[in-house]
């Protein structure tokens, strides 16, 4: 089933949808059962995270639609600001 990033934002205003983002830099890491995948975007000072059951095909370099909610974490003590992504879609 494919998701829909406008009923998904009708039901969440704090979402936020970008369309045709390139991803300068992304990196996958085991976290337990799961992967955690971090992407850096061009233009972006901020972290994109999302966690999925496997690996995923490389998104370096690709342009992605991203569906994502500005989160807090603590790294070491300090807040660090990151989006937390809902949908990611290559172009």
């Amino acid at each position: 089933m494919q998701s829909d990033p406008d009923a998904l934002l009708k039901n969440n205003k704090e979402l936020i949808h970008s369309d045709a983002m390139k991803v300068k830099s992304h990196v996958q890491r085991p976290q337990e059962d799961w992967v955690l995948h971090t992407l850096m975007i061009e233009g972006y000072d901020v972290p994109f995270r999302f966690k999925r059951q496997g690996k995923y095909r490389t998104l370096l370099g690709s342009r992605v639609n991203l569906t994502y909610y500005p989160s807090h974490e603590t790294v070491a003590g300090i807040p660090v600001e990151i989006m937390k992504v809902v949908r990611v879609k290559r172009t």
